[in-house]
């Protein structure tokens, strides 16, 4: 009898299930509905959970009426999309960028233009001619542990950006739903700190307490908080408030922080395992090494191809990731996105030394 191999998948970026604070989310929920149920049970005002929003406020030195809580921050990403575009609008992102955004501004009539990425953030010199052709939108990136590269960018590199933006007039949007999880070096500025009046911040409570909360979150001026409530009113009339409730307990309770740390002890050996691999089994591949998050972004050595590769790995019990699907603009036939989070060490260990076999065949 032939034996069955074991399925290791390098796709997703999700949480292992050993990330959940089950039994403390049980005592919020309990907590919560026990304090506020006529609150949390009934419909709301679509800007979300006061106290939450003032938690978080708190956090950003921001007043609450600049925060708007919502049902995932790709969703609010999605009213942004809405509020801000109009079919023919161009929109830069990082290249490669999340895929889901790509589709997202896509939907909505933008034309995507990718601007490459350095082992420091955006190609600098690459925006500026962009910018000297034609006017964004707004520019869409993840500065901290970027998916799917796992790039974060350099301090001076936000403040070049902050700069352009407001010379050239155009919105950055800055997603930063990483930030939190950092396992070496120091946290760089985010760039709504160079300029709040410019920069609409995005993040959420996926990574650090649970995506099945469905909680994100926005900070931007009142004026556009005030505009993407009215969106989602008109989307879901009011938002998940008793998910929003349970997340609000857990940080009054002081739970977040003891949290995050847990899970850096869970994912900083995950990311050295991968990084420790990857020089062992494919050191003619090219990667930056992340500081954080919750990804890896390799480049293959030629003349790999990705849709070729993805056959060869379901043969051998390996999933990977298209990396076209992080190029807005075509390429990335030989880039690959290793998602590490829910994996093993062992897992891992094995998954790239199956990769690597087939990239040396």
């Amino acid at each position: 009898m032939a034996t069955k191999i074991t399925s290791i998948s390098f796709e997703r970026g999700i949480p292992c299930a050993e990330a959940f604070p089950v039994s403390q989310i049980q005592q919020c929920a309990a907590a919560i509905l026990a304090a506020d149920a006529a609150t949390v049970l009934q419909y709301g005002k679509s800007m979300g959970y006061m106290p939450l929003r003032e938690t978080i406020a708190n956090w950003h030195g921001a007043s609450p009426e600049e925060v708007l809580v919502g049902n995932g921050s790709l969703q609010i990403q999605e009213f942004l999309s809405l509020l801000l575009l109009r079919p023919g609008d161009t929109v830069f992102v990082e290249q490669p960028t999340y895929d889901r955004a790509i589709t997202i501004f896509r939907r909505h009539g933008a034309n995507v233009v990718g601007i490459p990425l350095e082992p420091d953030g955006l190609d600098i010199e690459f925006l500026i001619a962009q910018l000297r052709k034609v006017r964004p939108k707004f520019l869409y990136l993840i500065p901290d542990f970027q998916n799917p590269s796992g790039v974060t960018t350099s301090l001076s590199k936000r403040e070049e950006i902050v700069r352009l933006a407001e010379e050239h007039d155009f919105w950055i949007i800055e997603d930063g739903p990483y930030r939190a999880l950092r396992y070496r070096g120091s946290d760089v500025p985010l760039m709504r700190t160079l300029n709040p009046d410019r920069v609409l911040h995005l993040s959420s409570f996926a990574k650090v307490l649970s995506p099945g909360v469905r909680i994100g979150y926005l900070i931007a001026s009142e004026r556009i908080v005030e505009a993407v409530a009215r969106i989602a009113t008109d989307t879901y009339v009011t938002p998940g408030l008793l998910a929003q409730g349970i997340a609000y307990e857990f940080c009054r309770r002081g739970w977040l922080e003891p949290n995050v740390e847990r899970l850096k002890g869970i994912y900083w050996p995950r990311l050295k395992a991968t990084v420790s691999a990857l020089r062992e089994s494919l050191p003619a591949a090219d990667w930056v090494e992340p500081e954080g998050g919750f990804f890896v972004g390799i480049t293959l050595p030629p003349p790999m191809n990705v849709a070729d590769l993805q056959v060869r790995a379901a043969e051998v019990g390996l999933s990977l990731s298209d990396g076209r699907g992080f190029f807005p603009q075509g390429g990335g036939e030989r880039f690959l996105r290793l998602a590490f989070t829910a994996l093993s060490e062992p897992e891992i260990c094995e998954g790239i030394s199956r990769l690597a076999r087939l990239v040396s065949h």
